[in-house]
């Protein structure tokens, strides 16, 4: 919260409320720094409309949290907005609840906008292998100038899609993460909570030959990051490394358009499960806080199944005319 927001906290215990959530929430939660500025914005508004309506958080009644909805309803929110401001406001209830500051939870039986469920986009294996293997060609016939860039690109398509990172983490990653031989990643995530991802062969040797292409070039006075650059970031920038991967898929005749540092993340997890991995071991090497984020990706399964029952089994193909029902 703002500077001032915290001198009139002293004087307003709703603002002192919200303070105490939000620690809590950065305490007990691990909540990003983003987060926290959204829960902030979204119970601050909370609270002002109930102050029209003459009332502070702690007398609140599910009226009241019904109005709020359909206040950002009027406001003409995106759904997934108000879904969020409304999270906002049935966790710190819960939180006033659970600390015995209130007697009751008004929104627990509030229900939010009825959200569809966007599937992420996904690659097949064989459009992967086209782009690693791609990727890979380039690396071995990259020449000069080409060739640390040609390196790298293989090297962070390999991590990628062999570990799942968020994109920020696979960027930030150090340069021990190529000199190190255990076969795991320790990632510090978000929130910071720390995380171990397995780490294959091919990537670890995608990794260690990069690393030794950069020094070569380099020596050894270069950047602790093993991604580096001159930018401010002091590494590889998620849109140049956006940039890279659509000119790659280019190259590899898929549409650039599909192809994402993202998309590879969820190519990862759908992979793994459509082998048989269990959903909790996905969510803990994608670092999911919550495992119904993981479990988006066995609707997207699932719909895939659909797809291929109605194209090619019998039963699922409409009859085609008069008299050629189905017995």
């Amino acid at each position: 919260m703002t500077g001032s927001n915290k001198e009139v906290s002293g004087r307003d215990p709703d603002l002192r409320l919200i303070e105490q959530f939000l620690e809590m929430m950065s305490a007990e939660r691990g909540a990003s720094r983003h987060t926290l500025e959204a829960y902030g914005r979204d119970l601050t508004d909370y609270r002002k409309f109930l102050g029209n309506r003459g009332r502070r958080i702690g007398q609140a009644q599910a009226d009241d949290v019904r109005a709020f909805l359909a206040y950002l309803t009027n406001r003409q929110l995106a759904k997934t907005s108000a879904a969020r401001k409304l999270s906002a406001v049935k966790q710190y209830h819960r939180f006033l609840l659970g600390e015995g500051l209130s007697k009751e939870n008004p929104a627990t039986i509030i229900e939010g906008p009825k959200l569809g469920r966007p599937l992420p986009k996904i690659m097949s294996v064989d459009e992967v292998d086209r782009l690693i293997g791609t990727a890979k060609k380039a690396a071995e016939t990259g020449r000069g100038s080409k060739a640390l860039k040609t390196a790298r690109l293989y090297c962070l398509v390999e991590v990628l899609y062999a570990t799942g990172l968020r994109v920020s983490e696979l960027l930030a990653l150090p340069v021990s993460a190529a000199t190190s031989d255990e076969r795991v990643l320790l990632i510090k995530g978000k929130g910071g909570r720390e995380r171990l991802v397995p780490l294959n062969d091919p990537a670890r040797t995608a990794l260690k030959s990069f690393l030794a292409l950069r020094r070569q070039q380099w020596g050894e006075k270069d950047s602790s990051h093993l991604f580096a650059s001159r930018g401010g970031a002091g590494h590889l920038t998620r849109q140049h490394l956006g940039q890279e991967l659509k000119t790659l898929a280019a190259e590899a005749g898929l549409a650039p358009s599909k192809i994402s540092p993202h998309v590879l993340r969820h190519a990862f997890a759908s992979h793994l499960l459509a082998g048989g991995a269990d959903l909790r071991a996905v969510q803990q090497m994608l670092g999911h806080a919550d495992i119904s984020t993981t479990q988006i990706y066995t609707h997207v399964l699932a719909e895939r199944l659909r797809k291929i029952v109605e194209t090619h089994h019998p039963l699922g193909k409409p009859p085609q005319g008069p008299g050629q029902a189905r017995s």
